[in-house]
């Protein structure tokens, strides 16, 4: 977002690249630019980190806003950063300029004819893995003037905030004012490794679990464990299996699995390689749901940008 911000040293304010003639001043603009970023991410470090200029930048910029206006915005501490009165009046404000500002950017993107700059994607560690970077790997060949910048985090990252075109999220959508469209359906499924069902053998229902050697995920961003999904009937069941070996990573899930160590639910997308490679096996497939809650969403100033429609059509022809 606002890829006109360029850093010109460490202890300069940003500035635009383009020549601009206002009454706000250019200053005040870019300090706006600056407190709008760190008011949403919390730290002048992570509003720096999103515009690739130094912390230093945004907080001297931010100084001369709070000195142009005459009031503080945040309250400084050695380990927090809050929006004073003044400045939550203010940041809502300055968010609608950025939101602007990013409209006229995405008007003159879309008059391009060839995808060109910067595409940033947001995603969940295991689908940016096994979607994401097969379809950018295929981006890439048709469209090379394109650069994309990924960030791989089961943590909710603001579009807006962070300045993301496209983000693929799993499960129900909590904000409807983004544009969205729904990806290809999955499974979860339980498997294990030849060598595991050798030894302990194959259960031929979920109640045989409690039997078996389990690994299961807890979820860094909530720090709750997976509850393991089956259809029954007509009915979807939820276990917690109580298992001697849980992980904070998906890929950890799967590496655990092939290593013998018990039995693990997955995704299809994600455990499709280690099938092919009868690595891993999958059981109680009888018992096994499907899935419809992978979206892709982005932004409405997004909505014109070429490089969003071109990475959506080959995402969608990979899946």
């Amino acid at each position: 977002m606002l890829r006109g911000l360029e850093q010109v040293d460490n202890s300069a304010p940003i500035r635009f690249n383009v020549a601009m003639t206002s009454q706000i001043g250019l200053e005040s603009l870019t300090g706006l630019v600056a407190f709008a970023r760190a008011g949403s991410l919390g730290s002048f470090t992570a509003a720096a980190r999103s515009l690739a200029v130094s912390p230093s930048a945004i907080s001297k910029s931010v100084r001369r806003l709070e000195h142009h206006f005459g009031v503080s915005l945040f309250t400084r501490t050695t380990r927090s950063l809050t929006l004073t009165a003044e400045g939550r009046e203010l940041h809502e404000r300055a968010l609608q300029l950025l939101r602007h500002a990013e409209e006229i950017e995405q008007v003159a993107k879309s008059a391009r004819s060839e995808p060109a700059g910067t595409l940033r994607i947001a995603a969940s560690l295991p689908i940016g893995l096994h979607m994401i970077v097969p379809a950018i790997t295929e981006f890439r060949k048709r469209h090379p003037k394109m650069m994309v910048d990924l960030t791989l985090s089961d943590h909710f990252i603001g579009l807006v905030e962070e300045g993301v075109d496209l983000a693929i999220r799993i499960g129900d959508l909590a904000d409807s004012s983004f544009l969205s469209r729904p990806l290809a359906p999955y499974r979860l499924c339980c498997y294990a490794s030849p060598n595991y069902l050798e030894r302990c053998g194959t259960p031929s229902h979920p109640d045989e679990l409690v039997a078996h050697e389990t690994v299961n995920l807890r979820y860094q961003s909530t720090g709750q464990l997976f509850r393991w999904p089956f259809r029954i009937a007509d009915k979807e069941i939820e276990i917690v299996p109580s298992s001697p070996l849980i992980v904070d990573a998906s890929e950890a899930v799967l590496v655990s699995m092939a290593a013998g160590a018990g039995i693990g639910m997955a995704a299809s997308f994600m455990v499709a390689p280690w099938v092919e490679r009868n690595e891993l096996v999958p059981i109680l497939c009888d018992f096994a749901v499907d899935r419809h809650n992978i979206t892709a969403i982005w932004p409405a100033s997004r909505r014109a940008n070429p490089a969003v429609r071109a990475f959506m059509e080959v995402l969608i022809e990979t899946l």
